[in-house]
């Protein structure tokens, strides 16, 4: 048998050049389709006027034009056909070249054999006709006869029903769906199509299994036959269901539906979408109809919780603009339509342009400017994203190198990457070979990928961001936080920064909660070794809240909106911007970046045992030295209070820079910062006052910039004694009482304390009273203090035992509960570490967001 493609004669290929008739024919070679011959009525039929192109399509993309929804069928037949022999015969929706509307195609064929053994396949092709969308379409009988047939053909089974569910199948559905719709109608109602799709069927079977994924679908079809019959619903076939049925009453019969499916399963459930649609009349076919209500459906993808949503011609008039992008994606990538707009990002330490963020706007010359989140969903749905992408980094290191040309320092351009990328080719080696002939260093291209596409397959995507990191490309996650897998991606892939979704900005204003988690973000992300960025940033207090709490660089229209490259260059030469960081002190700075000011461990390293006994969410800040001067780049507002009440400085209004000369109150500290600057990495040292009380500091050297030579390095206050020395902390609770709520010193051979308070908000601390046996005076104040729902926990926890345990074990004890002091429940975090001397310990209980409301502070006059 000829292994090789076969060649007809010139004479048989110009005679079938020439037929009218639409025939094609083929040969499975190699398990693959490829095209001998093409008729004249072929390409008429197709509305090829490129010969040439007839046979590459259909070579290369043989059912481009095709529906979606009959792709895999007719490929599926096509293959039993060249593999098992047999007749060929299909009927499926093909587009009409240059429009969105589609004909129906009756494809029928058979094999021939050559006298050398060849086998060869003979295809001819019907018009049909139009596939009409609406009643008053013409030859709309044929157009039902057809849609049936076109439903009947995915059917492989012959029973009229799915043996899974008990539901009827498909074709049988249609058939009774068409009664009862004429029923309705006869009766005065309101036939409805309900079209029902599972939100995360994928993750599920995963998880738990395609035995429990089945499960699960056999017990929704039982809910289903409970309120609308069994007759009248359908399992069309994965996770998809139909239900046809009446207007009146639908919509409580749907939120029961899902209020009990909501309880199924033990919990172990999954949200469903459910699109409707109001049939329109007698004469449109359930089939279109179900079409509808799947477009309805389609619109619900975004949503995370069981919901329902109608049909309207909205979502015809989305679908259409959807397949204009599709089919006109190569034309706006081949005439430039498609724009690259920059957003900068800065670093939060120094206001430089630290990153550009690199973003796609689609300028079309017939529909207008479209935004990203309009097209790219488009071509991520028809795996086209692809080729928008690598348009993207050519324009990208093009701009790259016109502003190394023009004298810039280039910082790095992020790229993002849909899931769809790394399915359609090899995107991390197209990038590499994009970047080298480039002559661009590849960390200069930073990948951007989101939570959701790191989710889609981990095991694969942990492999290409492996990929990325082994040639030398950063990797950023993007959209940290706007899913349910965050957490668990960090735990087992290495990126080199996360990126705060904006919605944490526009919650920071509306609740001290948001300020809360984003700080134990930021602090979790810094204990992980990670940059980050928020974006969405758009005020001042934004920006000096992110400082504060360590974010390392800030993207936002407080900044800049994202702008033309022509713009972005323009302000850079104009100095309307505020400049490219030059990318040698970059290391320098985002270390300074990194360091929280809420957490006193980001200024020791692992051989500072000292400070596992120290109380941390102390007064620290960041300053730069560079020869006699210094200036406070960073501090956290204990850090300004303290300086505040003891020298009588406001870093708010005061010049944050100050000479490294020795005056009154500071000698100390100016000789702890010239030798921790110049040949000690880190040093203790006690600043006396003028009082006679004495101020313990700890001071750390950060980094040393490469090209000023200024040095950064971390200072902390760790406590302040009385001058008769008989307290601790004394002072030191009284510049910290914004931010704590109690502080007890504890002697645990006695159990007698030594308890300080303040009120809510205010900014003076005192001694309230000295007592005996804590432990049992703590259970005491549990019963009226705590909230009710957090007693229980908080008395099994809170023991003497559990204390010592997790001293011995890590140094520290920790828990978070709820206070009503104040009438209304009020988060506190209480935390206890060891005290030097004796076998003391000091508990503090700090109202977690009390450091939070910076704005009420910076807006006192």
């Amino acid at each position: 048998m000829n292994m090789e493609k076969y060649v007809l004669s010139k004479e048989q290929m110009s005679f079938i050049e020439r037929m009218k008739q639409p025939f094609a024919i083929y040969q499975f070679l190699n398990k693959r389709v490829v095209t001998i011959a093409l008729s004249e009525g072929f390409c008429k039929l197709f509305g090829y006027e490129d010969r040439a192109q007839a046979y590459y399509d259909m070579d290369n993309d043989m059912y481009k034009d095709a529906h979606p929804e009959d792709v895999a069928r007719i490929a599926s037949v096509a293959v039993r056909f060249a593999t098992e022999g047999g007749r060929y015969e299909v009927i499926y929706r093909t587009r009409k070249k240059g429009t969105s509307d589609y004909i129906v195609v009756h494809a029928m064929g058979e094999h021939v054999y050559t006298r050398d053994g060849t086998q060869l396949a003979h295809v001819w092709y019907t018009d049909e006709g139009d596939y009409a969308w609406d009643s008053e379409a013409s030859g709309f009988k044929l157009t039902e006869a057809l849609s049936n047939a076109l439903h009947e053909q995915d059917m492989i089974s012959t029973s009229h029903y799915d043996l899974l569910t008990g539901l009827p199948n498909m074709t049988y559905f249609f058939e009774l769906v068409e009664a009862e719709k004429a029923d309705i109608l006869k009766r005065g109602g309101q036939p409805m199509l309900l079209y029902i799709d599972f939100s995360g069927m994928k993750f599920f079977n995963t998880k738990y299994g395609f035995v429990e994924g089945d499960r699960m679908l056999h017990l929704f079809a039982d809910i289903l036959k409970r309120y609308f019959g069994t007759e009248n619903c359908c399992h069309i076939g994965a996770d998809h269901f139909a239900v046809g049925t009446e207007e009146e009453g639908l919509e409580k019969k749907l939120e029961d539906v899902i209020c009990e499916w909501n309880r199924a399963c033990d919990g172990k459930n999954l949200p469903v979408h459910v699109g409707i649609y109001r049939s329109s009349g007698d004469k449109v076919h359930a089939s279109i109809d179900l079409d509808r209500a799947k477009l309805a459906c389609n619109a619900l993808k975004e949503k995370y919780t069981s919901c329902f949503r109608y049909y309207s011609r909205d979502l015809s008039d989305d679908l259409s603009y959807r397949q204009y992008i599709i089919e006109n994606v190569d034309r706006a990538i081949r005439e430039n339509w498609i724009k690259v707009y920059l957003q900068p990002i800065v670093r939060a330490v120094n206001g430089k342009i630290c990153d550009v963020e690199t973003l796609s706007r689609w300028v079309d010359p017939e529909m207008g400017l479209s935004s990203p989140d309009r097209f790219i969903p488009a071509l991520e749905e028809a795996g086209l994203i692809y080729k928008l992408d690598l348009y993207m980094v050519d324009q990208v290191l093009k701009t790259i190198k016109t502003q190394k040309e023009k004298g810039f320092y280039v910082v790095p351009h992020s790229i993002n990457l849909s899931r769809s990328d790394f399915d359609s080719c090899d995107i991390v080696e197209e990038i590499r070979k994009r970047v080298d002939a480039a002559g661009v260093d590849r960390d200069r291209i930073t990948i951007e990928l989101t939570e959701s596409v790191i989710g889609s397959d981990f095991d694969f995507m942990k492999k290409q961001v492996e990929r990325f990191h082994e040639l030398g490309f950063p990797v950023w996650m993007d959209d940290f936080g706007s899913g349910y897998s965050s957490l668990d991606v960090l735990q087992s892939i290495k990126f080199d920064l996360i990126k705060f979704n904006m919605s944490f900005m526009r919650k920071l204003d509306t609740g001290d909660d948001a300020k809360v988690i984003l700080t134990e973000l930021m602090r979790m992300a810094t204990s992980l070794g990670l940059d980050t960025v928020c974006e969405g940033v758009e005020t001042e207090s934004q920006v000096r809240f992110l400082k504060e709490i360590g974010c390392s660089k800030l993207q936002g229209y407080y900044f800049n909106k994202p702008m033309p490259f022509e713009t972005f260059v323009k302000k850079l030469r104009d100095h309307t911007l505020t400049g490219n960081e030059n990318p040698a002190e970059s290391d320098y700075y985002e270390s300074i970046g990194r360091v929280n000011l809420f957490d006193l461990g980001v200024i020791t390293s692992e051989e500072d045992n000292a400070f596992h006994n120290t109380f941390d969410m102390i007064p620290i800040a960041v300053l730069e030295v560079k020869g006699d001067s210094g200036r406070y780049v960073r501090s956290n507002r204990s850090y300004q209070e303290f300086l505040r009440r003891l020298f009588d400085i406001d870093m708010q209004k005061d010049n944050a820079e100050f000479a490294l000369s020795p005056d009154k109150n500071g000698f100390a500290f100016i000789a702890a910062v010239k030798q921790c600057c110049g040949d000690s990495n880190s040093i203790f040292f006690d600043e006396k006052m003028s009082d006679g009380s004495v101020v313990h500091c700890f001071v750390r050297r950060i980094g040393t910039n490469p090209v000023t030579g200024s040095t950064a390095a971390a200072v902390a206050v760790l406590s302040i004694k009385e001058p008769d020395e008989s307290t601790t902390y004394a002072d030191m609770a009284r510049a910290l009482a914004a931010d704590y709520y109690n502080l007890f010193v504890i002697d645990m051979d006695t159990n007698d304390y030594t308890e300080y308070s303040s009120k809510v908000g205010d900014e003076e601390m005192s001694i309230v009273r000295h007592g005996k046996e804590f432990f049992e005076s703590a259970k005491r104040d549990t019963m009226t203090r705590i909230f009710e729902k957090d007693r229980a926990p908080f008395l099994k926890l809170f023991t003497k035992e559990n204390v010592i345990r997790d001293l011995d074990a890590q140094g520290v004890f920790t828990t978070t509960y709820r206070l009503i002091d104040t009438g209304t429940p009020m988060y506190v975090n209480m935390k206890i570490t060891r005290l030097r001397g004796g076998n003391r310990i000091i508990l503090g209980i700090s109202i977690i967001d009390a450091h939070m409301k910076e704005k009420v502070l910076y807006e006192q006059p």
